[in-house]
């Protein structure tokens, strides 16, 4: 017997109006989206018009920070389950960060980020932890506080990166294995992808 899907009740927080204006779709996915009634409407909309890189983008700023972190974290282990060590330490840092939003794991992620050279989705799922909040200036300087889409824009990135990263010419197909993996996230979920 199959059960129902859970619906995904971490995307009604996020407002749809501010998703669109910051995941910056085509013209085509932003109309599919156009008089959607909340947010996980929206993004099945854009799926169903087979958008995927559209609908990843949509995805990573509709989710709560910790979450679109997370998200980020598992395309990336789907990619690459044995990942360079400066990628791995840097994904690492992502899951701690997610694990624990606090101050010193979302510092930590950066400075693994750097070390990775931010060419990974390992690197800017780390990056989107860092953007999460508190500022993004060195310690013992003046606060500058991130702006509220960034880590969006660092998840969406790592996402991209990913599904292009081992076989470029299928990354529709994987892009809609993450919008699964994120859909289960928004639904309480892990997320967790098999290898493909």
């Amino acid at each position: 017997m199959n059960t129902p899907p859970r619906p995904p009740v971490k995307l009604s927080g996020a407002v749809l109006e501010t998703v669109l204006e910051r995941a910056d779709l085509a013209p085509e996915a932003a109309a599919a989206a156009v008089g959607a009634p909340d947010t996980a409407t929206a993004l099945a909309r854009i799926v169903k018009a087979g958008m995927m890189a559209d609908a990843a983008r949509f995805m990573a700023h509709a989710l709560p920070k910790r979450e679109a972190v997370w998200w980020a974290c598992m395309c990336a282990r789907a990619t690459a389950p044995e990942a360079p060590p400066p990628d791995a330490a840097a994904l690492v840092a992502a899951e701690a960060w997610v694990r624990k939003p606090e101050e010193e794991p979302r510092r930590e992620a950066m400075v693994r980020a750097e070390a990775a050279g931010f060419r990974s989705p390992e690197a800017w799922a780390a990056v989107g932890a860092f953007w999460s909040g508190g500022s993004m200036a060195p310690l013992g300087q003046p606060v500058v506080p991130p702006a509220e889409h960034l880590t969006g824009v660092a998840v969406a990135g790592a996402v991209s990166l990913a599904a292009v990263r081992r076989e470029p010419e299928k990354a529709e197909a994987t892009l809609h294995r993450f919008i699964q993996s994120g859909l289960d996230i928004a639904a309480g979920g892990s997320g967790r992808i098999a290898p493909a």
